[in-house]
């Protein structure tokens, strides 16, 4: 069995405990190439069925593309899609598009702050019936106990200090420092009254390993991740304000595969072109503290 074997084995298992330990869970959903993997492992493990609710935060500034390739997706594979929005934020300019505000605090207004709310059911959902192909409003709504989240620990550092089974607190906030022990694929997955879970079944995946994975499955992945004959692509995609696409004439998974491994991109972090990350050490943290992903 090789490593990528392994990986996946592993992903299910997780993905299968998670939904047999977690009465009201869902997936969170990027579009971004390590959701989406964690999208096709959901369907392996459920027999081609993913039995949750997928939930995507739209921060009204995601590369446009991916709402096409976010909606398309949806419709093809028959998800219950659930939509939040800081709408309050956006009307108010609370954003660094606008001016108003920094980076780091425009995420947390933009991100950290609806997922919060729309995990715990306070703040407006925006569903899609794939049954129907209908979009519906939702003001209240039953909160979730669990989300999975496709982060890796290679990707940032904070990220690193994860669990697979990790808790937050009755507010979505995160204590790196008591975290359980995870020995031998040995996982907690039962938390006192009101304790929030992230679970993480890609916590051990690497970049390589995504797009090896992605090649091998042929998983259909947003087209801006690969040259369209500008001389550029997306290596990781987020809101368009921060995320710089980068020089590279690779077109398909085998020519990034190549990139990674040998070529210009061995010993350059992932997220080097996302602007966020670089105001200032510990921001990224503080802001997953409070629940961002």
């Amino acid at each position: 069995m090789d490593r990528l074997q392994e990986l996946e084995y592993q992903s299910i298992f997780i993905l299968r405990e998670a939904y047999r330990s977690f009465k009201n869970i869902a997936m969170l959903w990027s579009i971004g190439k390590d959701s989406t993997v964690l999208l096709w492992l959901a369907k392996k493990a459920f027999f081609g069925h993913v039995p949750f609710e997928l939930i995507h935060i739209d921060t009204a500034y995601k590369v446009p593309e991916m709402i096409a390739y976010r909606d398309r997706i949806a419709k093809e594979l028959g998800l219950r899609l659930v939509v939040g929005q800081n709408k309050e934020a956006l009307d108010n300019k609370e954003t660094f598009p606008d001016g108003n505000v920094d980076r780091i605090t425009c995420c947390k207004n933009l991100k950290a702050t609806p997922l919060n709310h729309t995990l715990d059911g306070t703040w407006q959902r925006m569903v899609y019936d794939p049954k129907s192909d209908t979009w519906s409003k939702v003001e209240q709504a039953e909160p979730y106990n669990a989300v999975i989240v496709g982060v890796r620990s290679d990707e940032e550092g904070s990220r690193s200090k994860e669990r697979v089974f990790s808790a937050r607190d009755s507010k979505n906030e995160w204590d790196a420092s008591s975290q359980p022990p995870e020995l031998w694929n040995l996982y907690k997955t039962e938390f006192a009254p009101k304790t929030h879970v992230r679970v993480h079944p890609l916590l051990e995946w690497t970049e390589l390993n995504i797009w090896e994975y992605i090649q091998r499955e042929h998983i259909p992945v947003i087209p801006i991740y690969f040259n369209q004959g500008d001389g550029v692509r997306y290596r990781s995609l987020g809101c368009y304000p921060c995320t710089s696409p980068i020089q590279s004439e690779a077109t398909n998974p085998q020519e990034i595969i190549t990139e990674l491994v040998s070529g210009k991109f061995k010993d350059i972090a992932e997220r080097s072109g996302r602007a966020q990350d670089k105001e200032g050490g510990g921001t990224l943290e503080a802001l997953r503290k409070e629940g961002y992903m």
